[in-house]
């Protein structure tokens, strides 16, 4: 089992080690790439995995309560842990709300569970997305207005793929395939951008920054494991549900935190020590799927 976890774990670690070694020395401007990666290839990533498959949306819809709820849950207990520790809650909230479903989320899915984890993990991916950029926004700027959310390409490239999937127009096969290459470049760039990303983070403070990264995924675990017995999933959602719990804050929460004047140092803390943290906590979250349904383990 534990040589299953590394050969799963192993490729999107070095690959963001290689992203952080590069920009440490190199110090790349990633500007330019990352906002490609947002406007075009996670965009047709997210249209691949919808339009070139059957899709039950029915059959996605408690994953995505499932998801809401946990994220909403490790909300309103980073809430209760900001006021027992006296803290700003807008510094601790989001970053506990909202684990990194894009950078480590969809790559792990697909390493550990196959092609077929591709479609809900791009659920999951989207739910977290929406709440992130619509409350998550409004949480650090309450003039935020929603109604730009539908101008983030992801958005409507999911409502996209769906249409597609559920009129059964099949699309032509070269222009699938064309969609597919663009899409398989936004994985690996997240990752490298991630290690890109957190040479630029700094340690401003290291217990909080310690607090956070083991708040959250003990709180995403134990959250997805109560879900579990309230509301049935198929195995291999179960699986990536317990596994996005474990994930570290995004980075994006750092880059919120910027852009809001909310502390950014604090923020970026959590964000780099609880994606070192994830050495420890994505294992463990892994362990317990397999654990659990051996048989829905894809990958390498």
């Amino acid at each position: 089992m534990l040589i299953r976890i590394v050969s799963i774990l192993f490729p999107l670690f070095a690959i963001a080690a290689l992203g952080y070694l590069v920009g440490r020395h190199m110090k790349p401007d990633l500007g330019h790439a990352n906002r490609l990666n947002m406007d075009v290839f996670v965009p047709a990533l997210v249209i691949a995995a919808l339009a070139g498959r059957s899709v039950d949306v029915a059959a996605f819809l408690p994953l995505a309560l499932a998801t809401t709820l946990v994220v909403v849950g490790c909300g309103l207990g980073a809430w209760l842990a900001a006021r027992l520790l006296h803290l700003d809650p807008r510094t601790l909230v989001p970053p506990m709300m909202f684990g990194n479903s894009g950078n480590l989320g969809l790559p792990l899915a697909v390493l550990a569970f196959g092609d077929d984890a591709l479609a809900a993990a791009v659920v999951i991916f989207m739910v977290t997305n929406l709440l992130h950029f619509s409350f998550g926004a409004w949480l650090l700027d309450h003039s935020v207005r929603l109604r730009t959310i539908w101008r983030i390409p992801s958005v409507w490239a999911t409502f996209l793929g769906l249409a597609i999937a559920l009129s059964g127009i099949e699309l032509w096969p070269p222009l699938l395939f064309a969609i597919r290459m663009l899409g398989d470049i936004a994985v690996p760039l997240m990752l490298f951008a991630l290690g890109v990303r957190l040479t630029e983070s700094r340690i401003g403070e290291i217990r909080l920054g310690i607090i956070g990264a083991v708040m959250r995924p003990l709180m995403g675990m134990a959250l997805a494991a109560l879900l579990l017995l309230l509301i049935e999933l198929p195995a291999r959602q179960q699986a990536l549900l317990l596994v996005y719990g474990a994930l570290p804050p995004a980075v994006l929460n750092y880059i919120f935190a910027e852009r809001y004047g909310q502390e950014p140092e604090k923020v970026a803390s959590m964000v780099l020590i609880g994606n070192l943290a994830s050495l420890l906590f994505l294992p463990i979250a892994l362990a317990i799927a397999l654990a659990e349904s051996p048989q829905i383990m894809g990958g390498p």
